[in-house]
């Protein structure tokens, strides 16, 4: 970077919805966010506003971030047509147009980012986002407005960029940028200190503990989860397994649990602060997730960064992640017996836990600690804004 090239740059962060909706996306923009702001930079978040954010027009969140919600009086089907008015209506403010979740907002919002001259970034957060595009008149509509104007389209992982591939995007202009987590705050805890969780979270000291942390969705695929589960009881009849989290499926995830007569052995923990998903962590002994589709979960790089094992299933999202056998246990894609097999390895082996959280907390500083992301974002935005376009 040359000595003439400006320090510091402004973007527009669009997404649909922004924590305290605890998706992964919305959280990754928060944490990224912040951190760029306390280098400097000037940010300002614009989303289509309703519940559970606060019912006001702006507002600064708990890390100091301007949002502002356009269009929460509005039906929902309607909030992404606020997008281009808003844009426009902030034109001063910002240099970079960055795009975080597909809707309405693409089509609205990127004509009026690219008449502006803004640079234009789009981040994809799950497998399967880019393809879906090709399967609507809309999807196939943004995804011209992104081959026009895109000048990057970021993605989580392999199987996303050859989605892109096959959506005919320029390959130059596709690029991997990870989902951060604080390092510093989500750690390892010494065995003394493990104990008082588990004594505090009613786990005694001799209980196999699986935990899962994520939205009760059905993209999570927990129905698999506990059937697999039941098998491991059979083997561990202590087991627990302890989901970590809220959602849609609460009551028919229960009626499962009863049917299976797994009542002592899955607790339901309901919705958590960040602080209780982080004792969960530090206190278990196995992180899982068998989703079939996924980004780059938020949730498996806190678990790596504590350094509890990962028993996952055997998805892009996870093998770009996880080498099997060195970091966590990769099992396959829906089969039962298989994800059986792996937490009962992983739960059996107290050696091969710590062997394996050791490697965890090491590939998550080497890669995925905030400071490392955002320095990434860092080059990327002031290389847009030092770009010929730009000028």
């Amino acid at each position: 970077m040359n000595s003439d090239s400006p320090r510091r740059f402004s973007y527009l962060l669009i997404s649909y919805t922004y924590p305290p909706v605890l998706g992964g996306s919305e959280i990754e923009a928060q944490r990224v966010s912040e951190a760029l702001q306390k280098r400097g930079h000037k940010m300002q978040i614009i989303c289509g506003g309703g519940g559970p954010m606060p019912p006001v027009k702006d507002w600064v969140d708990p890390c100091g971030l301007r949002v502002r919600l356009y269009g929460a009086k509005w039906p929902a089907k309607l909030r992404g047509y606020v997008y281009a008015r808003s844009l426009f209506k902030e034109r001063n403010n910002y240099d970079i147009a960055y795009f975080l979740m597909q809707g309405i907002q693409l089509s609205t919002g990127i004509p009026v980012a690219a008449l502006l001259g803004k640079s234009i970034v789009m981040k994809f957060s799950c497998s399967g986002e880019v393809a879906l595009l090709g399967t609507s008149r809309l999807g196939r509509f943004e995804a011209g407005l992104l081959r026009r104007w895109a000048d990057r389209i970021l993605v989580l992982n392999p199987g996303m960029k050859q989605e892109a591939k096959e959506m005919d995007f320029d390959l130059e202009r596709v690029g991997w940028m990870p989902n951060p987590v604080d390092a510093d705050r989500f750690h390892p805890v010494s065995p003394d200190q493990r104990a008082l969780l588990r004594r505090k979270l009613d786990l005694s000291p001799d209980t196999p503990t699986v935990v899962f942390v994520g939205r009760l969705h059905p993209q999570k695929k927990l129905h698999w989860l506990i059937d697999s589960f039941a098998r491991v009881v059979q083997q561990q009849p202590k087991a627990v397994l302890a989901l970590i989290g809220d959602g849609a499926l609460r009551d028919e995830l229960s009626q499962q649990v009863q049917s299976l007569g797994l009542e002592n052995n899955v607790r339901f923990t309901g919705r958590v602060s960040s602080d209780g998903v982080l004792e969960w962590l530090q206190a278990g002994d196995v992180f899982t997730l068998v989703s079939a589709v996924e980004g780059l979960p938020c949730s498996l790089i806190e678990a790596m960064s504590v350094g509890i094992t990962p028993v996952v299933s055997d998805i892009p999202a996870h093998s770009q992640t996880i080498d099997n056998g060195v970091h966590g246990l990769l099992t396959a894609v829906g089969d039962l017996d298989d994800t059986a097999r792996g937490l009962l390895r992983a739960l059996g082996d107290a050696d091969l836990r710590a062997s394996m959280g050791a490697a965890c907390r090491t590939r998550v500083l080497e890669v995925f600690a905030t400071s490392k992301v955002v320095n990434c974002y860092e080059d990327l935005f002031l290389e847009m804004v030092n770009s010929p376009r730009a000028q």
